[in-house]
């Protein structure tokens, strides 16, 4: 009889409610025949196989088909390493640009009411909705020489467009949305408790920023900051208009490797294809970490 009762009690606790529900979710999704998993299993192997696998595959072989000492040579190429140079630089520029915009559109938007509120969330997301080219010919048509500040920036000697302010401003405008998405659910899911407490013992506004709101969304921070490092290093289209092309100036990693396929160098396109497919590994893998510890975050949280 009592060991009934604790079984009743311990059943009617949340946390064995919540097992029990775990349990019944796990055995719905085994109800489905043998062989039909199979099948899905199989479709989805197959489709990551041809459409992940195999170009990552290719990418690498192809470059080092000529062997690795044709493969570091390419890498030593003057344009090649110009050109790394610039994709390092202009990641460098917008994502340290973006932290900022993220950072502090993120503080307004989860942390304050204001009006205006939906329409700076909509703007937030217009990268997306928008194409990389179309946001090129926008730069042009305010900073080209027919452009609406052209005149003044030609008589001032000030060059954006088909040098580094350009492909720094275009890259910019394509990845300001990242930092901000991954820090608005984040900071909107913690609340404000934290910040009033501190607000109500004396700490400023920059003191509760520093000591409060940062640590509780590094991790959110660091995700932010990874996407967009990634998309700023493989962009193409808003880049592609207003670069130029110079060679070994105005040309990023992505425009090169089209330039040299095109050119019908193999060995040194793949080779530089390679570094940004190593990048786009470096960044699954530091995506994967990082969520891991977001997820672990907000577990702490919720209890």
């Amino acid at each position: 009889m009592t060991m009934q009762i604790a079984d009743n009690v311990s059943l009617s606790s949340p946390d064995a409610k919540s097992r029990a529900h775990a349990a019944a979710a796990r055995n719905n999704l085994r109800t489905e025949p043998r062989a039909v998993r199979l099948v899905i299993i199989t479709l989805a192997i197959a489709f990551l196989s041809v459409f992940v696998v195999l170009p990552l595959v290719v990418v690498f072989a192809q470059a080092l088909s000529k062997g690795i000492l044709a493969y570091f040579a390419a890498l030593a190429e003057p344009e090649a390493l110009a050109a790394i140079k610039l994709t390092l630089v202009v990641a460098a520029i917008s994502v340290s640009l973006n932290l900022v915009f993220g950072l502090v559109a993120a503080w307004a938007v989860a942390k304050f009411e204001f009006p205006g509120k939906t329409f700076l969330i909509t703007l937030i997301d217009l990268p997306f909705s928008v194409s990389p080219v179309i946001s090129g010919l926008v730069f042009v048509l305010l900073f080209g020489a027919q452009g609406y500040f052209g005149g003044w920036l030609r008589d001032h000697d000030i060059q954006i467009l088909f040098a580094v302010p350009g492909i720094a401003l275009a890259t910019t405008f394509v990845t300001f949305p990242f930092v901000a998405r991954a820090l608005i659910p984040l900071m909107q899911e913690q609340g404000t408790q934290e910040e009033e407490a501190a607000t109500s013992l004396g700490a400023s506004g920059l003191q509760t920023f520093f000591r409060v709101t940062l640590p509780n969304i590094k991790w959110g921070v660091l995700y932010g900051v990874l996407l967009c490092n990634a998309r700023a290093m493989g962009e193409f289209g808003a880049v592609s208009v207003v670069s130029g092309h110079i060679r070994g100036e105005t040309n990023t990693m992505p425009l090169l490797v089209e330039i040299l396929y095109n050119e019908y160098q193999f060995v040194a396109a793949f080779a530089i294809a390679s570094l940004l497919a190593m990048l786009a590994l470096i960044t699954l893998i530091a995506k994967t970490i990082l969520e891991r510890h977001l997820d672990e975050g907000q577990d702490v949280n919720d209890h």
